[in-house]
């Protein structure tokens, strides 16, 4: 008589359905697969352990050296877990084990995103090539910046007056170098722009799309920039090709969240956002359009256009673009409420464009209104005081202010008027001034009986950042602030050139008037605190446009 035992064996889930049996189906192809991957590491580790029979720990330890057991016979998918654990420098250096490592690298779970920081110089190129050719095709976050390379080393541009010094003969011949040498710069950035543009045309899984072209250098003297690119791109064929393959990847995107675009000359156009598609643009969430090349009264954006932009929560724009009617649009019951809003102030922008269509405070009023949580973050260059009356309006929910002045200074005014108007959500107040006064740096306390900065300290509770460079502060003054504030003052950031003595302070001669203040203010901020010696540490100071550009990014992804 035969006997037949039936062994139960687990049943795949869903499979008693008949509409389970596609998921059983799929679970018996997990099973296999998994039983697959543990015969190979079995395998692995029957060779690791050495020959059988042979007993030898010094052999066994020799095998693990062996070709059965080197680097390239380690599975891909444990090699990919492997690297998953590793941060980027760590996985490249891994890779030079072997081909086969090398060939795990770029698998597409292991770049999720790709953030760059480049020289503009001949030599990055080939690397970035390289790396965009790799990964450009399946990245789904992408930030670029780019850097003029004199710009990081602290060399003069043409456009600071750094370089020749026409009152000598002998350096008369350093101005057609420095000419030749930027008209390379140039010619070297439209490069790796174009490089990175056509690595990613194709690309439908970005959904972070980030660039920063730092030469802002060739900007401080008028329109230079546009001369030089006029003798690199005589035709303007590369220009018109760098603005083709940006709308290009626009049109071509169907995941897109994050678009941010900032002071890259002459790549994005007045009609670049119309490449979007509708449903792209509807879930769009982040929107940053900052280029002070744009000529006349052009606007990157219009409030028509902004109407597609039903799902936005961050926003920043050149302050003269941000018009009342933009306001209406956003305060739309079909509009979520924007929580983040990034303006840039550019004296260019103001002398070509009327602040006469900006919002009044019944517009910010009804921004607020929309969205309780709305912060915004304002960057002012070269702003002249009676603009800065219009502009800043009572009911704008400031957080953040930068004033970076070259030719006009910040008044004390304006200190006072920010510090009575925004004491409820001003955070941050950045103050610094690169005007050459041989008479010395203007003093903000000049017939005041209190000093606005104090009084700034005094009323803003929340002020957690502090940096000044430029200006005449005192240091009775310095000590104040941070007693008032103490330690919710994080960062207290004032160059040492900065900072003045009373003449009483000074005629003590039992007491060191530095040493005294380094003490006081460590002593109120409840942390060690030594004034800024160098002011070139400072890039706040020294890259104001990278400097604001990272913070807007910082303060948009802070939802």
């Amino acid at each position: 008589m035969l006997l037949f035992l039936s062994v139960p064996q687990p049943r795949p889930p869903g499979a008693r359905t008949r509409a389970g049996a596609a998921r059983a189906a799929r679970w018996r192809r997990r099973q296999w697969l998994r039983l697959q991957q543990l015969q190979r590491l079995r395998g692995l580790l029957r060779s690791l352990r050495g020959r059988p029979g042979t007993g030898s720990h010094r052999r066994g330890r020799m095998a693990l050296c062996g070709q059965a057991a080197g680097a390239a016979s380690l599975p891909s998918e444990l090699i990919v877990h492997i690297f998953s654990f590793l941060p980027a420098p760590d996985r490249l250096r891994a890779s030079a084990s072997c081909s086969h490592w090398r060939e795990c690298l770029f698998y597409p779970a292991l770049w999720p995103q790709l953030r760059i920081c480049l020289r503009v110089s001949p030599t990055e190129q080939p690397r970035l090539e390289f790396l965009m050719r790799k990964c450009g095709w399946f990245v789904r976050e992408l930030r670029v910046e780019f850097a003029a390379e004199n710009y990081l080393s602290g060399g003069g541009g043409p456009g600071d007056g750094g370089g020749a010094d026409t009152g000598t003969g002998g350096e008369e011949v350093e101005a057609p170098q420095l000419s030749n040498r930027w008209l390379e710069v140039l010619r070297t950035y439209l490069e790796l722009v174009l490089c990175v543009l056509v690595s990613i045309r194709n690309n439908r899984n970005l959904q972070k799309f980030s660039l920063f072209g730092d030469i802002s250098v060739l900007q401080q003297q008028g329109n230079l920039s546009n001369t030089y690119l006029s003798k690199v791109d005589p035709d303007g064929k590369k220009i018109k090709q760098i603005q083709q393959l940006f709308e290009e990847i626009l049109s071509n995107s169907r995941q897109l969240k994050w678009l941010s675009c900032g002071f890259m000359l002459e790549i994005v156009t007045p009609t670049s956002l119309s490449s979007l598609s509708n449903s792209v643009a509807n879930t769009m969430e982040h929107l940053s359009l900052l280029d002070n090349n744009i000529p006349g009264n052009s606007t990157l954006i219009t409030a028509v256009e902004l109407e597609r932009f039903v799902n936005l929560r961050s926003l920043a724009l050149d302050f003269c673009d941000f018009t009342a009617e933009m306001a209406r649009v956003l305060t739309d019951s079909n509009h979520v409420p924007l929580q983040r809003l990034s303006l840039l102030v550019h004296n260019v922008s103001v002398m070509h464009k009327s602040l006469d269509n900006m919002p009044n405070d019944e517009h910010w009023k009804a921004l607020s209104r929309k969205s309780t949580s709305l912060r915004v973050y304002i960057m002012a260059f070269d702003i002249k005081s009676e603009d800065m009356f219009k502009i800043l309006k009572p009911s704008i929910p400031l957080e953040r202010i930068h004033f970076d002045s070259y030719i006009t200074c910040v008044s004390g005014a304006i200190v006072d008027l920010i510090s009575r108007q925004y004491d409820k959500f001003l955070t941050h107040f950045i103050l610094m001034n690169d005007v050459i006064d041989t008479s010395g740096f203007p003093d903000l306390s000049d017939n005041r009986n209190e000093d606005p900065l104090v009084l700034l300290a005094w009323r803003c509770t929340k002020l957690s950042l502090l940096a000044i460079h430029g200006y005449t502060v005192w240091a009775h003054n310095l000590i104040a602030i941070a007693r008032l504030r103490g330690s919710d003052l994080k960062v207290l950031e004032v160059t040492e050139e900065s900072i003045d003595f009373d003449q009483g302070e000074l005629a003590d001669q039992d007491v060191d008037p530095v040493h005294n203040l380094i003490e006081q203010v460590s002593l109120g901020l409840g942390q060690p605190w030594h004034a800024v010696m160098d002011i070139e540490s400072l890039s706040v100071f020294t890259e104001p446009n990278r400097h604001f550009y990272r913070e807007m990014q910082s303060f948009s992804e802070d939802i």
